[in-house]
């Protein structure tokens, strides 16, 4: 009889995080190798925010808050919904997390029984699924193939309720994808959720300010106020201002789900770094510059890698609306060996040979549910880009039938 529950059973480690501690093991051994497969800002957290998690600190604020975030950072979270949505939330209805992750994983431990469903279009995010099923619950994995742009098709979503869905997890624009929905789309989802009042919606915003082209952001809750009490808006601090480690994440909803989440937080983490609500409290309310300075570095970056890909043989690279990825296909190569031998049968082989081969890090498709492609983040300086694509296109053009 094994020591370990069914529930830990049931879930697999994270293949980013496990791609992550790859590449640094290898460094450690000495390979050159070119990291793109972590999601996170390769640019430093604005110097209005650091100063103010200093000043916290010599101003003595390193004790405990509420359980689910201070008074202060969850009015200005408040304030942030009222400005750059149209969405009125007052502070018991908001909920402060040990990064975005602990908001998504309190939300759906506190909802899901057992056998309940929740809706997850793929690609998705490597978490979603396992942390369904750590709560018991079943992931319905809907694909949106590239034919669909990455997208939910409503019809798609319509067939795949059932009387045991309680969730739809929507992540717009996407990782992996970097896929977005404008708000006529959205709407064409939010008019079959009308449809079914006991399906809830889980809005994974995080990436909501790194959009390109013009492209206007959209949330379920303001194209639709009708669903708005069974939404979670799900946003945080690490994408939009360079803070992944500072782990802040946080969440609005119906005041019913905000106090169920903050009872599993209290027996769990309890209150998030009180040094990082300080620094968050200061990035919503202080200088909104830097989100403008790297959005526009990341569409450079986009159209840098998406170019470069597109001109890599068995390759071919959609261009995304937002975040700071992209999510190419690898078909053409598949079937194929590498120049070292190494037959190329899936993404994950593809992943695999050109990490061991070229030194390039990438994460394959399959983790996110949708083959055969891979995911390439391009938070990473223009030279190590440009350096990337010239590897991974010497490891294409190597590429030969049997």
């Amino acid at each position: 009889m094994s020591f370990l529950s069914d529930a830990i059973a049931r879930i697999k480690p994270s293949p980013t995080v496990a791609m992550t501690d790859r590449v640094a093991e290898l460094r450690a051994e000495g390979r050159d190798i070119i990291g793109l497969s972590a999601g996170e800002p390769d640019f430093d957290t604005p110097e209005h925010i650091r100063e103010a998690a200093k000043a916290a600190i010599d101003a003595g604020h390193t004790r405990y808050t509420a359980v689910d975030g201070m008074a202060a950072l969850k009015q200005a979270i408040a304030d942030k919904f009222q400005r750059e949505n149209g969405l009125d939330y007052t502070p018991d209805q908001i909920s402060v997390g040990t990064g975005g992750k602990q908001i998504l994983f309190n939300a759906l431990l506190a909802t899901i029984n057992p056998g309940d469903e929740v809706i997850i279009p793929a690609p998705y995010w490597v978490s979603y699924p396992d942390i369904v099923a750590l709560a018991g619950g079943v992931p319905v994995i809907v694909p949106c193939p590239a034919e669909t742009g990455f997208r939910l098709d409503p019809e798609a979503l319509r067939q795949a309720i059932s009387p045991r869905t309680k969730w739809l997890i929507l992540n717009s624009p996407s990782n992996p994808s970097g896929a977005a929905l404008d708000a006529t789309q959205m709407r064409a989802l939010t008019d079959i959720l009308l449809e079914f009042p006991h399906v809830w919606v889980l809005a994974d915003d995080i990436y909501e300010h790194l959009v390109f082209d013009g492209f206007q952001f959209a949330t379920p809750a303001q194209v639709e106020p009708r669903l708005k009490d069974r939404i979670l808006t799900m946003n945080g601090v690490s994408k939009a201002y360079a803070m992944t480690g500072w782990r802040i994440g946080y969440g609005a909803g119906p005041r019913e789900l905000i106090r169920a989440m903050a009872k599993l937080q209290s027996q769990s983490t309890s209150n998030p770094c009180t040094i990082s609500q300080y620094a968050a409290l200061a990035a919503l309310t202080g200088p909104q510059d830097y989100i403008q300075t790297s959005r526009e570095a990341f569409q450079r970056r986009r159209d840098l890698v998406v170019e470069g890909l597109n001109a890599c043989p068995g390759l071919e690279c959609a261009t995304p609306q937002g975040a700071f990825y992209v999510y190419p296909s690898v078909a053409g190569l598949i079937g194929r060996r590498s120049a070292a031998g190494t037959l190329i049968a899936n993404d994950e082989d593809f992943a695999n040979a050109l990490l061991d081969e070229t030194g390039v890090a990438i994460v394959f498709g399959a983790a996110f549910g949708l083959s055969p492609h891979f995911r390439v983040s391009y938070a990473a300086s223009d030279d190590t880009l440009r350096e990337a694509i010239r590897r991974i296109r010497t490891f294409c053009e190597g590429c030969q039938e049997p």
